[in-house]
């Protein structure tokens, strides 16, 4: 047990030099980084004050108002921005680069452990604005969404966001992983990851009934935020199903998260250098 705390304070030690070097080298041009912030910020920014100034206009967004939407939406954008924050070094464009140049090599040479090391190679700093703006957008739905908070609630939803990062943090390992096979990245993953943040990102029962299901049943979404922010609200599921199913993003999201990283073992196998 001594040596397991004790290498996992080793490794997270690396880690926080990985991250600090990488935040270093980023506020070199403190102006240059100001300017990406913020136009980080004004991409979640402008979309929601777009939704938010039309939504009045049409008392409601199918039975949905403002707040109730801004608590999904904000613990969606939250947790992608999160994600994102953590896993970037996973994302497909990123590995894609490092297996066609050849840089991945590096990483296999240092005797770091591989995911680590990926962990720590894409710390974009100026997401944070985007994060702060996320969690602003969440205040404003916890307190216009009219619910009677109780600490089930809030925990209810803190494993929703939790279950979102790593579904989606395992969405980019998978998608990572493939270019080991294909060198470039496959677009149709943005399809599950950047628009699947999209997607849930506003009620469900909004879509057609073949869309909405997709991404029930088969690429389990919808249990990630929509069923528990439904359960919160005191609304029934859709579909019949039991009120427990709101309770599943802290396992769904782990369950890929694992199943994510044995990918990415059997892809780093496969890898054999470049130019070979």
């Amino acid at each position: 047990m001594a040596d397991l705390v004790g290498g996992a304070r080793h490794h997270l030690r690396l880690y926080r030099r990985l991250i600090g070097a990488q935040i270093r080298s980023q506020l070199v041009y403190r102006f240059a980084f100001v300017l990406d912030a913020a136009a980080a910020a004004l991409i979640t920014g402008t979309e929601f004050v777009a939704f938010a100034l039309v939504l009045p206009r049409f008392g409601g967004f199918n039975g949905w108002s403002l707040g109730e939407v801004a608590l999904l939406y904000g613990m969606a954008e939250l947790a992608f921005v999160l994600m994102d924050l953590v896993f970037g070094g996973f994302d497909a464009p990123t590995i894609s680069t490092h297996v066609r140049t050849g840089s991945f090599d590096t990483f296999l040479l240092r005797p770091v452990p591989l995911p680590l090391q990926i962990f720590g190679s894409d710390f974009a700093l100026r997401r944070v604005t985007r994060v702060a703006l996320a969690a602003s957008i969440l205040a404003y739905g916890v307190a216009g969404a009219g619910v009677d908070w109780t600490a089930g609630a809030v925990l209810l939803l803190a494993a929703s966001v939790l279950g979102m990062i790593a579904f989606f943090g395992g969405l980019f390992v998978v998608g990572g992983t493939l270019t080991f096979w294909t060198v470039d990245s496959v677009e149709a993953m943005n399809v599950l990851t950047y628009g699947g943040r999209t997607l849930i990102s506003f009620p469900m029962d909004i879509y057609g009934t073949w869309l909405r299901r997709t991404f029930t049943y088969l690429i389990p979404a919808a249990f990630l935020s929509y069923f528990p922010v439904l359960h919160v609200l005191g609304r029934p599921l859709p579909d019949g199903l039991p009120r427990w199913a709101a309770f599943l993003p802290l396992v769904i999201g782990p369950l890929l998260l694992a199943a994510a990283f044995a990918f990415w073992r059997v892809g780093v196998r496969r890898y054999h250098g470049a130019g070979s």
